[in-house]
């Protein structure tokens, strides 16, 4: 392919990004890999191009663009791609341009929900490319052993069982991860885990445990010696983790949640579990390195459902704990309404419970729990706050 057909292939796969954010459809990853399944003329060379291009469109754009086009005009060094060549866009019409604007990576409507630690010079880190972490499978491998295995890798300065590697590695075929003894998992999501203080003997509930790379960590740190109990409303997502549980040597069971029955079903745990994590539902936008146009997907509309599903699974939670025991509460957000904001909330509804502010040292004290933030801190964006029951 040609540069001038690359781009084109770019704006063809942007347009269908762009269509599936409106809809709330697959992400971006799995549009370019399906629009190359059907065009095996496309080299390895050509892929990679084409997806940089396709990403950089969408890093490049705050704002929803209206089509692909918009999108890669915004992106300054494609834009003499479009001469009208074979195979080419056509030249852009007098005045035609990309999506502009004050910020590329905070749309405006959500700048005033961004916690006020984080400032505009922070801003352009949250859509820069994503390093890849990995986290040790402690009970079956050391850090340091790891480290020999995987070149260019080097550990993470905040958790103590992670490995950084640069963007795009491939791991999926490393014999490391094929037994286990590593799984792919930013460190922010691993400080999470740590911030848990999971020991064995403890019974720990995830409630929130999507494909259970939480859980996973919670395990390990344990030495498999504690019972996790894994929740999710979803049992596609839940599914995943059986398979991974196998492979990492951890024992963990799973719950399927009905969602309006929740409290029926969890009902058997009341005042039994020593850590509650709930990694809530939230806007992502701590993972926008990751998931750029995740951007596009959040509307005020969808941000108001996900703080009141945030409110909805605390309260799922507060009677599982037992006496003196903990319940975790973490969002990949940096929006105030997500993290510090529903965390006092919390607190204002349970006057009993006590916030530990201790929880990691780590990132920025914000209300009754801590920010972690690419910029300060390296890692995806994190708010967690630990809350300790009356005894």
């Amino acid at each position: 392919m040609t540069p001038q057909a690359r781009a084109q292939a770019a704006i063809d796969i942007l347009d269908q990004v762009i269509a599936s954010a409106r809809e709330d459809g697959p992400p971006a990853d799995g549009l370019v890999q399906a629009y190359f399944r059907t065009r095996r003329y496309a080299g390895s060379k050509d892929r990679r191009a084409v997806r940089e291009l396709v990403f950089r469109a969408i890093r490049a754009s705050a704002e929803m663009p209206a089509h692909g086009r918009q999108a890669l005009l915004a992106v300054e060094d494609a834009r003499p791609l479009f001469d009208g060549s074979p195979h080419a866009p056509t030249p852009p019409a007098e005045g035609e341009a990309g999506v502009s604007g004050d910020s590329v990576a905070v749309p405006g409507w959500l700048v005033p929900e961004l916690s006020p630690l984080v400032g505009a010079e922070e801003w352009a880190s949250l859509v820069e490319r994503a390093p890849l972490d990995l986290r040790v499978n402690v009970a079956q491998a050391t850090r340091g052993e790891l480290a020999d295995e995987f070149a260019e890798a080097v550990p993470t300065s905040l958790s103590p069982w992670g490995l950084r590697l640069p963007p795009d590695q491939r791991v999926s075929d490393h014999p490391a991860f094929a037994d286990g003894r590593v799984e792919v998992q930013d460190e922010g999501s691993q400080l999470v885990a740590l911030a848990c203080l999971p020991a064995a003997g403890q019974r720990i509930v995830d409630l929130c445990a999507g494909a259970g790379g939480k859980a996973l960590a919670l395990s390990a740190a344990t030495g498999n010696e504690a019972e996790l109990i894994a929740c999710d409303t979803s049992r596609d997502r839940l599914s995943r983790l059986g398979p991974r549980a196998e492979r990492a040597g951890a024992r963990i069971s799973t719950l399927l949640l009905d969602g309006g029955r929740e409290a029926e079903q969890l009902a058997p745990l009341a005042a039994s579990a020593d850590v509650v994590l709930v990694d809530a539902p939230c806007s992502g936008s701590g993972t926008w390195r990751r998931n750029p146009e995740g951007r596009w997907r959040l509307t005020p509309e969808r941000l108001e459902r996900l703080t009141a599903l945030q409110r909805h699974v605390l309260e799922l939670a507060v009677p599982l704990v037992r006496p003196g025991g903990a319940l975790v509460y973490a969002v990949c957000s940096l929006l105030a309404r997500e993290g510090e904001e529903q965390a006092a909330a919390f607190l204002s509804r349970h006057s009993a419970w006590q916030a530990q502010d201790d929880v990691m040292s780590a990132g920025r004290s914000a209300g009754p729990g801590r920010l972690l933030t690419p910029a300060h801190d390296g890692c995806d964006g994190f708010f967690v706050a630990r809350f300790t029951a009356p005894c």
